[in-house]
């Protein structure tokens, strides 16, 4: 896979040529010679390779809807009122880097699936998009692929042309970057780094235009064309915003120039994240403000990042009330074991740190988290397209007892998240972190590349299933209780039903081991209980977390209330903010500013106990700059305690910590921190606790 490239070239460089003082005009070669319209599919062929793919029909899908009830493992409800064309969609785009690394996918019976029987599988069950990112030139200078499924043009065509035979429509989605683009990095393409803004705007229309060309004339069943990915912090290596917009603004109109010359009705979606977020749809009205052309406003929603469904609909309904657009999902997950299969570390697993998982970890808690999603877009209206799944079929190349082959395979085909040849282009963070799959356990097919039931959820939304509903566990419990005060142990727990929804139970606690916890103080204990389903007789075992909590003298330490006047902020891009950056609950103090970052926020604290105390408190994020200060302290009658803190990336959390502060009584307490970074630094404190030691 290495030496595949893409061939539009030539058309670019002529392209840039017309701002850089020639006389040439825009190119509009597509490198491809048409043997035959597209309305008959034609046999195509590239020019330079003379390489020629037959022509064919695209069949009609499958209908689901009127279906009754299937017989499944699984608990599922139908979706009331969906509509035949609501976008069930996959994002496959490792596929052809995986079957090149001798992975081999099955259907429900055992039967080995060639690549047309793959994508035909999908359809039956019920997938009726795919979605294919697109790189300008993932690789390096030696053709050896970046990795990330190794997605230039030729992979996007050879995908594309089996997802469009087996009658799905394709989403194309351009990242305008050699390698991933995301909030955290959007990296100009190798051969745009030293344009100007004036070549890029002409070189990004130009890419635009031949690609499209090139799908089209393929027989690729284009439906959709995403400008940018995940595009918060920039696209293309800018990171103005008016730069970004005249960027977004040629692409748009290279696709609208390809969907007029082929009579083709081409959507244009812009994808952005954190959905959760307030001033997420006001991103939309921005984008308008600014003349960007576009049709649809995407979103990734991840639930263990991205907060509540509800909230999910909310800020989808206000786009599409608010500013006249489609919406949709353009990228979900969710897990359905914690396991590794490959030897490279998962990117969400039930022990991570700053991660919300609302349903059971299990292939009816990924049923039921898919499912909940396609609720919530669909709740939104008329205007609500769908959802894309991120990656259904990226499973490990071989199990994680052979890494060292993994390792082999990834490298020479691509189909790790990243390559070690990508440290060339992102050394900071792909050359530094390569490997294989991180999303192994959140695909719908198993480690050995078998279907999950849950790969039937594009279907069941439309029949259900005949599943009675029942208990599936019963979740084990965290519970807090002030030192010196009686522990009151939780009456009930939370059993886990198969639909996702949770039953409370009574439930019976070791006495003996609270009275213990009470006795010994402050700490960590963990009590044993038996939860019991009155109506069924049955009796479940769980264990409960308690926390016998020394008094945090620090007034609203996590920032979930929205009452904030007992905090004092100096400074700009600082603020109480709901996001992904969390160290716990749902609010953390987030900090962003174009400018230099200066800053600091402080409370006074009353009337404490005479004694010695402990302050610590919670910080995590990037692109400080050298030089950086994050300090937090305490001041005890003027006299001034500090401890230096520090950022390295996200959700990589410092917790600084000040012991032994000995506070006499009637003093007078002042806690804080201040910042001092880097333009552009970001991060965010969180569960601040001053105790008494």
């Amino acid at each position: 896979m290495g030496n595949r490239m893409t061939r539009f070239a030539a058309g670019l460089l002529a392209a840039v040529s017309a701002v850089s003082g020639t006389a040439c005009q825009k190119s509009t070669s597509t490198d491809i010679i048409i043997n035959e319209s597209l309305e008959t599919s034609g046999s195509w062929q590239q020019a330079e390779t003379g390489e020629t793919y037959e022509s064919f029909e695209i069949p009609e899908l499958p209908e689901f809807t009127g279906m009754e009830a299937v017989d499944s493992s699984l608990y599922v409800e139908p979706v009331e009122g969906l509509r035949d064309d609501f976008i069930r969609g996959v994002d496959i785009s490792s596929y052809m880097a995986q079957k090149e690394s001798g992975v081999i996918y099955y259907d429900f019976d055992g039967n080995a699936l060639s690549d047309e029987e793959f994508f035909e599988f999908l359809t039956q069950c019920g997938v009726n998009w795919v979605r294919i990112r697109v790189w300008n030139d993932p690789a390096d200078k030696n053709g050896n692929s970046y990795g990330g499924g190794h997605n230039d043009l030729d992979t996007a065509i050879f995908i594309g042309r089996l997802a469009s035979k087996a009658g799905m429509q394709v989403l194309i989605d351009f990242h305008y970057s050699d390698f991933w683009a995301d909030p955290n990095k959007q990296k100009s393409p190798k051969e745009w780094a030293h344009y100007t803004l004036e070549n890029k705007e002409v070189a990004i229309g130009a890419f635009t235009e031949n690609a499209l060309n090139q799908l089209l004339a393929a027989g690729v069943n284009l439906g959709m064309v995403q400008v940018g990915n995940e595009t918060n912090s920039g696209m293309a290596g800018e990171t103005d915003s008016e730069r970004v917009y005249t960027l977004m603004r040629a692409a748009c109109s290279a696709v609208r120039s390809v969907s007029e010359e082929y009579d083709r009705d081409i959507q244009i979606a812009l994808h952005y994240t954190n959905p959760e977020s307030s001033g997420f749809a006001d991103i939309c009205g921005e984008l308008m403000d600014n003349d960007v052309d576009f049709d649809v406003f995407a979103a990734s929603y991840y639930m263990f990042w991205h907060g509540t469904t509800e909230r999910l609909t909310e800020n989808l309904t206000k786009i599409a009330e608010t500013y006249n657009k489609k919406v949709m999902v353009a990228e979900t997950s969710y897990l359905y074991t914690s396991e590794d299969g490959d030897g490279f570390a998962n990117s969400v697993s039930g022990d991570t740190v700053g991660v919300s998982l609302p349903y059971e970890i299990s292939v009816q808690g990924q049923a039921n988290a898919v499912r909940a999603v396609i609720q919530a877009v669909k709740n939104v209206g008329d205007d609500a397209l769908g959802v894309f799944y991120w990656e259904p079929a990226w499973i490990p190349v071989g199990p994680a007892s052979e890494y060292d082959r993994n390792y082999e395979l990834w490298e020479e085909f691509g189909s790790g998240w990243a390559s070690s040849y990508s440290a060339s282009y992102d050394p900071d963070d792909a050359g530094e972190y390569f490997g294989g799959s991180s999303w192994d356990n959140q695909a719908l097919f198993d480690f050995e590349g078998r279907p999950l039931e849950s790969m039937n959820i594009w279907k069941y939304i439309f029949s259900g299933t005949t599943a009675p509903l029942k208990i599936t566990g019963v979740k084990d419990m965290e519970y807090e209780s002030p030192i010196g005060e009686l522990v009151q142990m939780p009456e009930t727990a939370q059993a886990e039903l198969n639909n996702g929804e949770n039953k409370a139970l009574p439930v019976t606690w070791d006495e003996t081991a609270v009275a213990e916890a009470e006795t010994a103080g402050a700490g960590e204990y963990v009590i044993s209980g038996v939860a019991l389903d009155e109506e069924t007789g049955m009796e479940y075992p769980l264990t409960c977390t308690l926390y016998i909590m020394n008094i945090n003298y620090v007034k609203n330490p996590s920032f979930e209330d929205s009452d904030m006047t007992m905090w004092v902020v100096s400074g700009d891009g600082v603020g109480r903010e709901q996001d992904n950056n969390k160290h716990s609950g749902d609010y953390s103090l987030k900090f962003y500013s174009e400018q230099q970052v200066e800053w600091t926020a402080e409370q006074t604290i009353e009337d404490l106990p005479a004694g010695s105390y402990e302050l610590s408190a919670f910080l995590q994020g990037g692109s400080a700059g050298s030089g950086a200060l994050f300090q937090l302290y305490i001041i005890v009658n003027g006299t001034e305690y500090t401890v230096d803190s520090g950022v390295s990336s996200w959700q990589v959390w410092d917790n600084p910590t000040i012991r032994g502060i000995m506070i006499p009584e009637g003093a007078e307490v002042t806690v804080g921190v201040r910042n001092s970074a880097a333009p552009k630094a970001w991060g965010a404190w969180d569960d601040f606790a001053l105790y008494k030691e």
